[in-house]
């Protein structure tokens, strides 16, 4: 009973602090109250506090909505979080197209063009979609994850102190308040000095409740402060895991722009259907200039017959470096200039270039046309 009793007393001595402060915070919005202010420094803090948890909450979100689109995977990867169980790995897309590239693949027979073609397609797209869960689990790891513990960690240890900071601050102000209506109730009453009168008693006990309450502003001030301009050490820490977000996406990329400039050279090696119907048509017509001599012997390019023509020559700019699969091919280094031109019966996706003296077969998709 006496512990009941105990808590009842506790539950409405916190009731009445809280209505307390209450009433002292209303005060204060419509100026009937006073109120101490902080100094200018510790405001700039409070307002770079609130800066960094407001843009670094946005940073958050977006870089979540980025790394994983699908807002029902993200809530699940959430809850698994929560209840400390590991997230089940998930294929990328880029991985389950690949797969159902190569499944079609076997259908329609992996020795047609189409075929083979589907084979390597769907092999670059799985590494691509390997890449992309790489790139998925160290930017969590080393961005995402520094971010969330921010959030989650100090900064609801830094709102904690604040709104204690605040408390004390309403109770200072309520002592101040007590202390002057004590004085002014001193000077009406006149009491004179060496006199203990009730209103000198309780002169003495509202100047002692200020002091222990500024006392103890001061004290969790002090402490609010310091978790303040921890802010700074936090800004170092995101810029360093900012370097290495962008690191883990440069390099994310870099794998992918290999991965498609071998599959463009490997495609480049595979028998083509439109090249092939090139040819049939070309064969087909050829009785009509038998006097004549070509430089496409079916799907043979004698690169040493090759002349450029009058005119239909252009200027083209190599995009990415190309090794030549043999001597009918030029090889490319990124950024040169180089001659190109087509001649009849020329697969659409070739073209000649020449550069200097040397001449041969490039591909069309390493090539910026500029002329």
């Amino acid at each position: 009973t006496e512990r009941m009793d105990f808590n009842v007393k506790k539950l409405a001595s916190g009731a009445g602090v809280f209505f307390t402060r209450a009433v002292q915070f209303t005060e204060e919005k419509f100026g009937q109250a006073e109120k101490t202010e902080l100094d200018a420094h510790f405001e700039n803090l409070l307002s770079r506090a609130d800066c960094t948890k407001l843009w670094t909450e946005k940073i958050y979100r977006q870089t979540e909505a980025l790394l994983q689109p699908n807002p029902s995977a993200r809530i699940e990867e959430f809850l698994y979080e929560k209840l400390d169980r590991k997230v089940p790995s998930r294929i990328t897309n880029g991985e389950l197209l690949g797969q159902y590239m190569q499944d079609a693949a076997k259908e329609f027979g992996p020795g047609t063009p189409y075929g083979s073609t589907l084979i390597e397609v769907g092999e670059c797209e799985r590494r691509l979609g390997a890449a992309e869960r790489e790139f998925l689990q160290t930017s969590a790891i080393s961005f995402l994850t520094p971010l969330r513990n921010f959030l989650e960690g100090d900064w609801r240890t830094i709102s904690k102190e604040r709104r204690l900071l605040e408390n004390l601050r309403l109770d200072l102000d309520a002592c101040k308040t007590r202390l002057k209506k004590a004085k002014v109730a001193e000077a009406k009453a006149g009491v004179s000095p060496g006199h203990v009168s009730p209103i000198l008693f309780l002169l003495f006990q509202a100047e002692h409740e200020l002091r222990v309450a500024q006392t103890e502003f001061d004290r969790q001030a002090e402490v609010t402060r310091l978790l303040l301009e921890g802010i700074s050490s936090t800004h170092v820490n995101h810029l360093r895991c900012l370097h290495e977000f962008v690191e883990a996406q440069a390099a994310y990329h870099k794998q992918c722009h290999f991965h498609m400039q071998e599959l463009q050279k490997e495609l480049g090696r595979l028998p083509n259907a439109f090249a092939l119907n090139a040819t049939h048509t070309i064969a087909t017509t050829g009785s009509a200039t038998e006097g004549l001599s070509s430089p496409v012997e079916t799907d043979t390019l004698k690169i040493e017959e090759v002349q450029a023509p009058a005119t239909g020559t252009r200027k083209a700019k190599v995009l990415y470096d190309y090794d030549a699969a043999d001597s009918s091919e030029l090889s490319l280094l990124a950024d040169e200039l180089i001659t190109v031109y087509t001649v009849p019966g020329m697969d659409s996706d070739w073209l000649i270039g020449e550069r200097g003296n040397q001449k041969g077969k490039v591909p069309v998709t390493y090539l910026e046309l500029l002329s």
